[in-house]
């Protein structure tokens, strides 16, 4: 009787939920037919008028375009919870914020002021809340609902553990099989999550935590929270991105479009300098001394060579007259060039024209009598024109590109001499390689070094317009606004419509801008893996945020590269001064506990600098050894039996994790399996990825990078298998 009581109140909960998410989805419908019918009508009036005119219509397009866009992103549990207030308010917390017609909200955006409490509110401080509902929803439907009840009284009469938020939604999310794209965890943020994601945007925040603490979700989330709340300051100068790798992107690149963002500019280290090829792989004492910062000096100093005296005075014939290029003219007019702090080959046109106008007076002085202006101009034009004058000045002040720089820097003994006298000779013999070497990803901070110092060659494209509107611009999209009859269908102030009628009726995205412009300047910055950045790496993203306005997560627990991070502070002091604080996170929602136990044993007998972790949740038989002496036989066979089986349950991801020189014949061996669909990567190929289940292949080779084998052993979240062929590492 007891229990048919409970399973009606339980469906007579299903079923008010349900209408009231009925009630979202219905009012989401309206506003994407009208922002449809209103960009239909903007597109009708086709693309007569004035240039104004257009760029009007353009501007008011897009941000109907982004409206839909937003819209259709956030349809998938598009609400997730519901706050019970003591004043007997109901408020209902989601994707994004909603109102009626009346403007009346209807739903609360998950990054308001107001809906905090339901990331925050515990039974021992629960402020006004009384109960916090999760609802799970599929596509549109109601499935379960869960109750967190804060009041003090029936907590204790209860029993309950107030320790997890929505500790059942929680683990259900958990527990879901791994589709090869990251899912976000608005519905599920716990209360340090929270703290983390909200913090005020000061300087650099730097979030420390092991696997499966949620470091990149919170990264991605706080992203999504400062958009929201900084928007102005934000939306014109966008948020970059930097993740580890362009899979690492790919996976997560619908995170934030789901979270109402489509704001951010998302990369690699490597696609900061465009038209770099950076497949190359670069052997660890070679990234290392590449990561110095010592190499910025090496850079500068390279950059001086091109900067040259002529060994002696050189004689020029011009119509029957002599002019001489002096040593100390020329030593003087790169003085004069230097003065002004121009970039190396911005500075060579003054440089130039101060060398013309001396030989133009030498010229002069030579016909004893008063010339005019005209005059001098005929002169300079008559040695400018002079093909032998021409090479001998250049020779003084060479154009170079930044990958030409490193090619010459890096193939010419000499040179390397020159620049990095500080570097012993084993030092430069590590630099040195054939010009036509490939670029590695260790040389992308040291071209964008170059390209800081050197400037655009000459006659290369202009920088993309990003100027401040003016006041009078601002006042004018105020006017477009209130003529194209603008409502609360779209979220924009003038600020906003002034920045995008700025760039023209062929606006281009924040990205695109970006994209275009090296010397581009972004409201914030998020550094995802952020261990792995060199020195060099950190001086090379402070240049695209002068602000330093910086969140920075990683665990230096597993720092793969030579060059990286294996104490915060020794990085992040020099880099921040006092301008950074350090968050933890320290509960793994993704790892089960027997995972986590295996992995921190390990990273404890090694020596690796690990954080405190707890699990959040436990799994049977989650952890397995094999010793065989055929381990990629035995991985394949592993590997295949658990794709299938993951195959006949509803689906799954499988990863086998290997050294590097095994990964081309497992690959065959599993596709011999037909088990194609199996991922096969190294460690570092691995990083920030998770799958279902994991096959760790001769653990003890991957050892030899320990921060490489604590990735490896920390990307499941069902099922660890290690196969071994004889001895396992310290702590396994």
């Amino acid at each position: 009787m007891h229990e048919e009581s409970a399973t009606a109140v339980d469906q007579r909960g299903l079923a008010g939920e349900q209408a009231a998410v009925d009630v979202l989805y219905a009012r989401v419908d309206t506003l994407r037919d009208e922002a449809g019918e209103r960009l239909t009508e903007i597109r009708r009036t086709g693309p007569s008028g004035s240039p104004q005119n257009r760029s009007e219509r353009d501007s008011f397009a897009t941000l109907y375009e982004d409206r839909i866009a937003q819209l259709d992103a956030v349809e998938d549990r598009l609400c997730f919870g519901r706050l019970d207030l003591r004043d007997g308010e109901n408020l209902y917390v989601g994707r994004i914020g909603l109102s009626d017609e009346e403007h009346a909200p209807l739903l609360t955006d998950w990054r308001a002021p107001a809906a905090r409490a339901f990331y925050s509110a515990t039974a021992a401080n629960p402020g006004p809340v009384v109960n916090r509902r999760h609802l799970t929803t599929r596509h549109r439907v109601v499935t379960a609902i869960e109750d967190d009840v804060l009041d003090v009284e029936a907590l204790r009469e209860s029993g309950a553990d107030a320790s997890l938020a929505g500790e059942g939604a929680l683990l259900a999310a958990l527990g879901e099989r791994r589709t090869g794209r990251m899912g976000d965890i608005v519905a599920t943020i716990q209360a340090e999550q929270d703290e983390v994601i909200r913090a005020p945007m000061q300087g650099a925040l730097v979030v420390q935590g092991g696997p499966g603490t949620g470091k990149t979700a919170v990264a991605l989330h706080r992203a999504a929270y400062l958009l929201y709340h900084h928007r102005q300051q934000l939306e014109s100068r966008g948020v970059l991105l930097i993740g580890p790798s362009r899979s690492f992107l790919n996976y997560i690149d619908h995170v934030l479009p789901s979270l109402g963002e489509t704001g951010a500019v998302s990369t690699t280290m490597g696609g900061l300098v465009r038209g770099i090829d950076t497949s190359a792989i670069e052997s660890d004492p070679i990234a290392s001394l590449k990561g110095r910062t010592a190499m910025a000096e090496v850079i500068r100093m390279a950059v001086r060579e091109r900067q040259r005296l002529p060994r002696a005075d050189q004689e020029f014939r011009i119509d029957g007259r002599t002019v001489i290029i002096r040593r100390g003219d020329v030593k003087d007019a790169q003085l004069r060039a230097r003065r002004d702090g121009k970039p190396h080959n911005r500075a060579r046109k003054t440089f130039a024209k101060d060398m013309l106008g001396r030989l133009a007076t030498q010229l002069m002085e030579q016909l004893d009598h008063s010339l005019g202006d005209d005059d001098r101009a005929e002169f300079e034009r008559d040695v400018r024109d002079d093909k032998n004058i021409r090479v001998a000045i250049n020779l003084c002040w060479l154009p170079v590109s930044p990958t030409q720089l490193l090619r010459d820097l890096f193939a010419k003994p000499h040179l390397l001499a020159y620049a990095a006298p500080s570097f012993s000779a084993d030092e430069r013999a590590l630099l040195l390689r054939a010009p036509d070497s490939p670029f590695t990803d260790a040389d992308v901070p040291l071209l964008d070094e170059a390209a800081e110092l050197l400037g655009d060659m000459p006659n290369a494209a202009k920088r993309a317009r990003d100027d401040v509107p003016s006041a009078e611009e601002v006042q004018y999209a105020r006017d477009v606004i209130d003529s194209f009859g603008a409502d609360s269908m779209i979220k924009v102030d003038a600020e906003v419509l002034a920045a995008r009628m700025q760039s023209g009726p062929g606006r281009m995205s924040v990205a695109e801008r970006a994209a275009n412009d090296r010397t581009w300047a972004y409201g914030h910055v998020v550094v995802d893996e952020a261990q792995e950045i060199s020195p060099m790496g950190w001086r090379m993203l402070l240049r695209r945020c002068p602000t330093r306005s910086f969140t920075i997560v990683g665990d230096v627990a597993q720092t793969t590269a030579s060059a990286g991070t294996r104490w915060w502070p020794e990085t992040m002091d020099p880099v921040f001064k006092d301008a950074w604080n350090l968050r933890e996170l320290t509960v793994s929602y993704r790892i089960p506990a027997a995972v986590a136990e295996v992995a921190q044993s390990f990273a404890a007998a090694v020596g690796l600098p690990v954080s405190h972790l707890t699990a959040a949740r436990d799994l049977d038989d989650a952890v397995a050894f094999t010793d065989t002496p055929e381990p990629s036989a035995a991985a394949t066979r592993i590997a295949a039996d658990h794709a299938r089986r993951l195959g006949s349950t509803g689906g799954g991801l499988v990863a086998v994790i290997a050294p590097e020189q095994c990964l081309a014949d497992l690959s065959r061996q599993l596709a011999d399996a037909g088990a194609e669909d199996v991922a096969v990567v190294s460690a570092r190929g691995a990083k920030g990825l998770e799958f279902d289940v994991v096959v760790v292949v001769d653990p003890a080779v991957i050892a030899e990078r320990p921060g490489d084998l604590y990735v490896a052993l920390t990307r499941s979240t069902q099922r660890l298998e290690v196969v071994h062929p004889g001895a396992l590492p310290p702590g396994l």
